[in-house]
């Protein structure tokens, strides 16, 4: 066992890609899922210039969960929580952070370096969704909006639904100022529990900061959309703690790169 296996996930590596899974989706035989890991210089990075090393990593990823690398939807992500419902393979989303289907052979793939990737599934209707939560996507709720949309265009029933967390910056390292401070405290202190989510951090050249626990907020509001407290499972791992294995804008900056997270139905 690695230091990246937990209860909730596993840590797998293969000749040419490392990956981790979670236990709970690996119970359901008609779903694959992962979440990269940067070793082997995987790299998800929709950017033009990385387009090689992308091409490279989908098709060592589509080796290992045994799918079509040409039914990967990618959308451009810009931190918005604007969220789409896919029908096809290879549709293009620009300006969208969360993808939904019920189709099979349809693989949705959000990216990340720190930010949340949500992964969802509804065991009972056989939709899948995939989610990107960065800071302002979580105080745009996105992960809510996302359950809300499954029970709208799906009539799903929350209490269905499993979220999976996968590994992001926490609450150790999300360190900011008092502007962005206040955008959360302004945003969730409705919830009762602002003193666990902000923390008075470091005062560097007398500046204060604070540590923002997002993924403790992610929790709370999908509570808030139905979804039952087993159900939603967080891999527990710092992407920023953990970076010799994954992408982090927080430690490589611009150099960053982006692991990938990938569901679909089959």
């Amino acid at each position: 066992m690695s230091n990246l296996d937990n209860e909730n996930i596993i840590h797998k590596t293969f000749n040419d890609i490392e990956i981790i899974q979670f236990r709970k989706l690996l119970e359901f035989s008609n779903l694959v899922h992962c979440y990269t890991l940067r070793k082997h210089g995987i790299n998800i990075n929709i950017d033009p210039k990385n387009r090689e090393i992308l091409k490279e990593s989908y098709c060592k990823i589509s080796n290992i969960l045994n799918i079509n690398e040409n039914n990967i939807i990618q959308p451009y992500q810009t931190h918005t929580d604007n969220i789409e419902i896919a029908n096809l393979p290879n549709i293009e989303f620009k300006d969208v952070d969360g993808v939904i289907t019920d189709k099979k052979n349809i693989i949705i793939a959000t990216t990340s370096a720190d930010c949340i990737s949500l992964l969802f599934y509804d065991k009972r209707k056989n939709i899948i969704a995939d989610v990107h939560s960065g800071w302002r996507g979580t105080v745009k709720q996105i992960g809510k909006k996302a359950v809300e949309k499954m029970i709208k265009e799906y009539n799903s029933n929350p209490e269905d639904i499993i979220c999976c967390i996968c590994p992001s910056i926490r609450k150790c390292h999300f360190e900011v100022d008092t502007d962005v401070m206040k955008i959360f405290k302004n945003g969730f202190e409705y919830t009762g529990k602002i003193n666990e989510i902000i923390s008075v951090g470091k005062n560097i050249e007398g500046k204060q900061k604070y540590n923002i626990d997002t993924v403790l907020i992610n929790k709370i509001i999908l509570e808030e959309a139905g979804l039952k407290k087993e159900n939603i499972i967080d891999s527990g791992i710092c992407t920023v703690c953990n970076s010799e294995y994954f992408h982090s804008y927080r430690v490589d900056k611009q150099e960053a790169g982006r692991n990938g997270a990938f569901i679909g139905l089959i």
